[in-house]
């Protein structure tokens, strides 16, 4: 790590930046805005997590096509994974939202079906009781080869990454942070126990890595896992326990002061 990511002056900036940025209001115009419709865990987490799959684009954007994506299933998406029939499922025909389409919504709506039946919830399905000493990469590959174990479109696999193959897994990366990570803001909701909230692994994407690499906290020149990993290890000098809260601070400085 650069000599200057240790200094004292660079954890109070960030910590600053952290606590402009992890408020209520934060959530308004951010995907995780979908998810926080709901207050029962099981709609949280699979509104999260379909919300996550399709984050890439502009934030408002995303949240209205999380929100439609929701009034297709009912605004009882854990309800609608569960037990929804195949004509009910059909009401996603339609959906889009830049290359997840119809078919994608549908096969991971099947897919989740199965998880929730084989391991009861996503938290069994990420993390084992056997899997605790592995890393976050070795544990999201997991989780997506036990997610894709149903008949499914082979495109429909680009929409969770595997960081086994360095793909930076941003989009899961930040569902993992709003499952785990929690705090008296509110922002993240920490609904999942099992998982600490040290082992998680920042979400990168362009406006945090261009920052992190003008703060020196990043070297590497790709946005892939190796980028990612190298962040967050960099970033626990500053808060071993809490790394990936300073996602808000980074993000925040790329997308509202354009640093």
């Amino acid at each position: 790590m650069e000599a200057q990511v240790h200094t004292r002056d660079l954890k109070q900036f960030l910590e600053e930046k952290f606590l402009q940025y992890n408020t209520p209001a934060f959530i308004i115009s951010d995907p995780i805005a979908v998810p926080h419709l709901f207050t029962n865990k099981d709609d949280i987490e699979i509104a999260g997590f379909l919300t996550a799959i399709i984050s890439w684009g502009r934030r408002e954007m995303i949240a209205r096509a999380g929100s439609e994506l929701m009034r297709r299933m009912d605004f009882e998406p854990a309800a609608f994974v569960r037990s929804a029939s195949g004509e009910e499922i059909g009401s996603l025909n339609g959906f889009v939202y830049r290359t997840f389409n119809a078919l994608d919504a549908q096969t991971f709506i099947l897919a989740l079906r199965n998880i929730c039946q084989v391991y009861g919830t996503l938290e069994n399905a990420f993390l084992q009781d056997t899997e605790k000493s592995l890393q976050m990469d070795f544990i999201i590959s997991r989780f997506r080869e036990r997610f894709f174990s149903i008949e499914h479109l082979i495109r429909t696999r680009k929409h969770l990454s595997d960081p086994l193959r360095n793909s930076a897994a941003k989009r899961i990366n930040m569902f993992l942070r709003w499952m785990v990570r929690s705090d008296e803001k509110g922002v993240d909701f920490g609904v999942w126990k099992n998982i600490s909230a040290s082992r998680l692994v920042m979400p990168l994407d362009l406006h945090s890595a261009r920052v992190a690499r003008k703060l020196g906290l990043l070297s590497r020149k790709q946005n892939d896992w190796k980028a990612a990993n190298e962040l967050t290890e960099n970033l626990r000098y500053f808060d071993p326990a809490d790394p990936v809260k300073y996602d808000f601070a980074l993000f925040g400085l790329g997308w509202y002061e354009k640093f």
